[in-house]
């Protein structure tokens, strides 16, 4: 299966991102798509990616790409979520090739409010199409998962009409992932809205597929982003595979390609099973965040003893302790961890030695 499609290092994007995604489809392998907010989550990603010779997803949301550039502040302005995204597309440019992995490069959710940010990123994929002969990014998802079907699909058909000059695909989401994340709160929905209807992604599928196929379906089935107490969340994946038929019997040469929102917390089981029903991307967060933080707290437990001051520790009063808070050392450890998490995840999934 080595390097099948031939894929470069770098950014992957239109005809080769949809053979890719068909490819996997009916190999029954899954990407993974991991949310960065930082060089270190980038590097991590890549590195591993690397070890484990795969393609990987790598995503930023809205105040992921503010915080990216630095802005700390609880309300992320719209110049700094711009800017924050368009450099961090740049480094991953360069990076990916520095690393020698194909990258598919992605914006997480975009909601209604905040369509103005991907229309100010549609036009830097123009200009770096202009310049390059490809788009800055692989793809963009939007996500009107809570507004009436048709609002929602005519929107995303609009946004599909203008990615698809650019060879940029488009992620929509059905029904509504349940939880919080990145000020996107669905904790206080009805529990149906977390789970998708069958003809709700046909009619999505007969719209788009109108204008390209360059698109993944967000299908809910239950699916919550963050980790929660065993049984407080109920997937339903037959929902992916009652699609599937549906669309077997309107269109038997098409396949559906999902993706599963919430991925951190869920047992390889169920994962595996959803990956058998049409899964190409699964998106990592929470999990990603706890090895960050991980790797810290393992670093300060093995060194507190030299971490209380600049100078002084159980071989000296003056002795310095420099090469212990420095923050190359302490931030390499949460990169092992996360690292490691990943090299384990692609072991298991088995979307390793893709390339």
């Amino acid at each position: 299966m080595k390097n099948f499609l031939n894929l470069k290092s770098g950014i992957i994007y239109g005809l080769e991102l949809n053979k890719l995604f068909s490819y996997l489809n009916k190999k029954n392998i899954a990407l993974l798509a991991i949310n960065c907010i930082d060089n270190l989550t980038i590097n991590s990603v890549l590195e591993s990616a690397r070890i484990s010779k795969t393609i990987v997803i790598i995503q930023f949301s809205y105040s992921g790409s503010s915080f990216f550039i630095g802005n700390s502040n609880d309300k992320n302005s719209f110049d700094s979520s711009v800017k924050g995204a368009i450099l961090a597309a740049y480094y991953i440019h360069e990076a990916s090739i520095y690393y020698n992995v194909p990258v598919i490069l992605h914006t997480d959710h975009c909601t209604k409010d905040n369509l103005n940010w991907i229309d100010s990123l549609l036009n830097y994929n123009k200009d770096f199409f202009n310049s390059y002969g490809k788009p800055l990014f692989s793809s963009h998802m939007i996500d009107l998962s809570i507004y009436n079907l048709k609002y929602n699909i005519d929107i995303c058909s609009y946004y599909l009409n203008e990615f698809n000059k650019f060879g940029i695909f488009l992620e929509i989401e059905l029904g509504c992932t349940g939880g919080e994340e990145d000020g996107i709160d669905n904790s206080k929905l009805s529990k149906d809205k977390l789970y998708t209807k069958p003809e709700n992604v046909i009619y999505a599928f007969k719209k788009l597929s109108k204008i390209s196929n360059n698109f993944l379906i967000a299908a809910s089935f239950g699916n919550t982003h963050g980790v929660y107490k065993p049984g407080n969340v109920l997937l339903c994946p037959k929902i992916l595979l009652r699609s599937q038929n549906l669309l077997n019997k309107y269109n038997n040469s098409n396949i559906l390609n999902f993706v599963f929102h919430g991925g951190s917390g869920t047992s390889f089981k169920i994962i595996k099973e959803c990956i058998k029903y049409g899964v190409v991307k699964i998106n990592l967060d929470t999990d990603i965040q706890w090895n960050y933080w991980n790797g810290v707290l393992d670093y300060y437990k093995k060194n507190k003893l030299y971490l209380k001051s600049q100078l002084g520790n159980p071989k000296g009063i003056y002795k310095p302790n420099k090469k212990f808070y420095d923050p190359r050392i302490w931030l390499k450890n949460s990169k092992k961890f996360i690292i490691n998490y990943l090299l384990n995840v692609f072991n298991i999934l088995g979307c390793n030695n893709l390339i």
